[in-house]
């Protein structure tokens, strides 16, 4: 199983971003971090956890390098027994809040990867972004994490913001590939209800070409690509179980737990949760349901589609497909070749 901690705390809202975060809760922390301790002791027992079962832990956010070490650190003595021995323990981290003790803190505790949301290298785009980090920033974090030992450095890049040109992706692509990572999640901007980028939605420009000149400028770096947003020398487990749809323990205001066929959801309003760290919403997914989560996450990653999951009729849709050689098959599994056109295939698959 996969363990996710979600840290809802940022030094600044991006103009695109959607996730459970906050910017006025600081003085909150120390609290929640307690009850955090609290959710995990029922979710460890509702979960069924045993010594080593638990094969990843990735903190997300918001802003995981908001909270210092000192207050993690319960929280990593509750989990180690269960953490297996080879453990993927990630981090994301904002480059103008992790500095170097907090990434050696961090190391310290046992974390072995960091996701950097580094977005851009270019000064005017971040600040367009209202991101709160410099290029500079961006940099030196990168570099710091590898001088303190960590084996895998990820970066996030974001694309079709507007006035990303072809020049301007790639100076952001050679300066990534300039510093020592393994990893580099490439995500198109998307324009969510909520957030500020919602009231300006001209910001994002509709130019489909962009995905494929930065996937193919990021493959011929050697960095395979492995899901349609993600590519490196180092594939995340972590990311490649949610793809497997295997059980996750979700803690946190705004985390999202799978175990079964059922999704459970806490408090995402900070204070509620406090409160009452147990409650969660419960979503039950049926088999159809559990089946198009399946298929639509198989053919954008390099998991694939067992064919045994597939019932005859659309196996036999699938096989069609191999004939047109838009998917490859093995003797186990269905692949999709091209990322890019995941949602058509799944939809022609499921309609």
């Amino acid at each position: 199983m996969l363990l996710y901690l979600h840290i809802p705390y940022c030094d600044s809202k991006c103009h695109y971003c959607s996730f459970n975060s906050y910017v006025d809760k600081f003085d909150t922390r120390k609290a929640y971090m307690e009850v955090l301790y609290r959710q995990l002791l029922f979710e460890l027992e509702r979960f069924g956890a045993t010594a080593q079962s638990i094969e990843t832990l990735f903190i997300g956010g918001g802003t995981p390098s908001t909270v210092d070490p000192a207050l993690y650190a319960p929280i990593f003595d509750l989990v180690a027994p269960y953490l297996h021995a080879d453990a993927e323990i990630t981090t994301e981290a904002n480059p103008n809040s992790a500095d170097r003790a907090w990434l050696a803190g961090m190391r310290d505790l046992g974390v072995n990867r960091v996701s950097f949301g580094v977005q851009s290298f270019n000064a005017d785009k971040l600040k367009a972004l209202n991101r709160a980090h410099s290029p500079r920033q961006a940099r030196e974090a990168v570099r710091t994490a590898k001088d303190l030992g960590f084996a895998h450095i990820s970066v996030d890049l974001i694309y079709n913001y507007r006035g990303d040109t072809d020049r301007l992706l790639l100076a952001d692509i050679e300066e990534a590939f300039s510093l020592p990572i393994d990893h580099i999640s490439a995500y198109e901007l998307t324009i969510e209800d909520g957030t500020r980028f919602a009231t300006t939605p001209q910001v994002r420009q509709e130019n489909e070409t962009l995905a494929f000149f930065v996937a193919e400028e990021i493959q011929r770096r050697g960095f395979a690509q492995y899901e349609i947003s993600n590519f490196g020398s180092y594939r995340s487990r972590h990311n490649q179980g949610y793809w497997e749809l295997k059980n996750y323990i979700g803690a946190g205001a705004g985390a999202v737990g799978f175990l079964g066929d059922t999704r459970y959801y806490p408090s995402t309003d900070i204070d509620r949760y406090i409160a009452d760290p147990l409650y969660a919403a419960e979503e039950k997914l049926s088999t159809e349901e559990k089946l198009t989560e399946q298929i639509f996450l198989g053919l954008r990653s390099c998991m694939g589609i067992a064919r045994d999951t597939l019932p005859s009729s659309l196996l036999q849709r699938a096989m069609l497909l191999v004939e047109e050689k838009k998917l490859t098959a093995t003797r186990t599994h269905l692949y999709n070749p091209n990322y890019f056109l995941s949602d058509e295939i799944a939809l022609y698959l499921l309609t």
